[in-house]
């Protein structure tokens, strides 16, 4: 779990012990699959998309819907990926407010109105209009969206209402209609934002069984532990910017 990001000064921090589980489970441990990709030039992340491209090629585009979004697809033979906006960070920082861990099927957001004004300057934020290979961070959303929200004073339901419309449209920008556009994560659960996606990207939204929503990203981390003890590529330069393919991770075996 990612706790700091700052790509460009190479820094980065992940809560979870390799060393600690090893040692209790017994059982080799592969973790820190982000460091050796940040010293080298790159984001350190997305580190889904090698798991995409191996497990779910059936989809033109894997969306993942967390606390951050992020997207893979292959464009012109290289697999690319990139986060997108803030979603669930934002939308439950908000729902905290009223004593809810999260909008349960964005009923919520569904009862606001759109703040035109916010959305407009929530969708000019340099961050979106920058090519990838680019990540996110929670410290760029508690910099610069949460006091851009706040300012304008608006009710819960309507701070919702403009988030989501400005997390779908994050995502029709990314998109071409027609596309079949996987989505897993938390956010899949979210009725109203799926139902917006689908209304504005114009693609084939496919929302899985619910393991797959889930542990979608528990099964690739456990491929990129494979792909290190086959000795094999798990992050993809085309993906992270860093200077080539690396195989990212420390082993911890008793």
């Amino acid at each position: 779990h990612t706790i700091f990001h700052e790509p460009h000064k190479k820094v980065m921090y992940q809560i979870g012990d390799g060393a600690a589980i090893a040692a209790e489970t017994g059982i080799p441990t592969v973790s820190d699959f982000r460091r050796l990709d940040i010293m080298m030039g790159g984001q350190g992340a997305p580190l889904v998309p090698i798991g995409d491209r191996m497990l779910f090629s059936d989809y033109d585009y894997c969306l993942n819907i967390g606390g951050i979004s992020n997207i893979s697809f292959e464009k012109e033979g290289q697999r690319v990926a990139f986060d997108i906006s803030p979603v669930n960070y934002v939308f439950n920082r908000y729902t905290r407010q009223i004593g809810r861990e999260y909008d349960k099927d964005g009923e919520i957001a569904r009862s606001g109105e759109i703040c035109s004004p916010l959305l407009e300057e929530l969708n000019a934020l340099e961050f979106y209009h920058t090519e990838g290979p680019k990540s996110l961070g929670r410290e760029w959303v508690e910099e610069l969206i949460f006091p851009m929200i706040d300012k304008y004073g608006l009710s819960l339901a309507d701070r919702l209402r403009t988030f989501c419309e400005h997390a779908a449209f994050q995502v029709y920008r990314v998109t071409s209609p027609g596309k079949r556009l996987l989505i897993t994560g938390g956010g899949a659960y979210n009725q109203f934002l799926v139902e917006r996606i689908s209304a504005i990207t114009g693609c084939e939204i496919v929302i899985p069984d619910p393991i797959i929503i889930e542990y979608k990203e528990a099964l690739i981390f456990a491929l990129l532990g494979a792909l290190y003890m086959a000795d094999q590529p798990s992050c993809l330069s085309s993906v992270t910017g860093a200077s080539r393919d690396n195989i990212g991770g420390m082993l911890f075996k008793i």
